[in-house]
């Protein structure tokens, strides 16, 4: 039986000049005979990023462009919290197919870039984020669509679990910086990226199917396990230059501001020290 619970959770925020603040955030959620505190700490770190955010960035009549991976799930529910509580009405804007099912399966407005081009808001998971708030998104494959609806969304928040946040890219996160291609030319790409910036290209493959794994777009995607760390902004564009690349998992001064969920249910908020 399911029963409706009211939550209060309390988070550090801001880390901006070394300085921090708390605040103080209330939810209503249908969370049956589970809450944050009882929960895995990985994912009670990701459902109180996503409910912050939501919280604090989706206000009413807003195009919202809806990210992918297992952190968006519970910004969509809460979302759709909001819509049926508060009688938010927003358009949502999917990153993927995965985005699109989870639109439609909480009952939220689907929308299109081809009518709404222009976002409000944009939220979205990430694989590992630095302390510029540069990310490495596409663990999931869809990180094309991902930045084209962060690009055109007037914010772009990323939502994550505290073991997301390094001071430095690939701390964490081994599986490199997904790069997507067309498929005539990963080879070409592979040895160009490896030659010109070091490290190693691998042709990501499928799990449950031989062969190689195919984005939503109908390409490839190289992992590129880089050795080292350099001037992201730099290496993001010479990758785009080469001829066959589609698009790179590096989010650089995209992001404006990150949540990061701790495992006993408090958020860490911080903004972009580009901004």
């Amino acid at each position: 039986m399911c029963c409706v619970i009211r939550r209060c959770f309390v988070g550090t925020v801001l880390r901006s000049a070394r300085a921090t603040q708390l605040v103080t955030f209330c939810s209503i959620h249908n969370v049956g005979s589970t809450n944050l505190r009882q929960m895995d700490g990985i994912e009670a770190g990701k459902k109180a990023a996503a409910i912050t955010a939501v919280n604090n960035h989706v206000k009413t009549n807003q195009v919202v462009g809806i990210g992918s991976g297992t952190t968006i799930i519970s910004a969509v529910q809460r979302l759709a919290e909001r819509v049926k509580e508060e009688g938010l009405k927003v358009i949502c804007i999917p990153t993927s197919y995965q985005a699109r099912q989870l639109i439609l399966e909480n009952k939220l407005t689907l929308g299109e870039l081809e009518i709404n081009p222009e976002l409000d808001v944009a939220i979205d998971g990430a694989d590992e984020i630095d302390a510029d708030l540069t990310c490495i998104k596409g663990g999931g494959g869809c990180q094309t669509q991902e930045k084209i609806v962060a690009a055109n969304a007037k914010e772009f928040i990323v939502i994550a679990d505290s073991r997301k946040d390094v001071q430095v890219l690939g701390t964490n996160w081994k599986n490199g910086i997904p790069i997507e291609v067309i498929p005539m030319a990963w080879r070409p790409v592979q040895v160009q990226i490896e030659k010109r910036f070091g490290g190693k290209a691998c042709l990501r493959m499928a799990q449950r199917k031989m062969g190689p794994l195919v984005t939503d777009n109908g390409n490839f995607i190289l992992d590129w396990k880089f050795d080292k760390t350099d001037d992201w902004w730099k290496i993001n564009t010479e990758l785009k230059l080469i001829p066959g690349i589609v698009e790179t998992g590096l989010f650089v001064k995209m992001a404006r501001v990150a949540y990061f969920g701790t495992p006993e249910g408090t958020v860490d908020i911080r903004k972009a020290s580009w901004l």
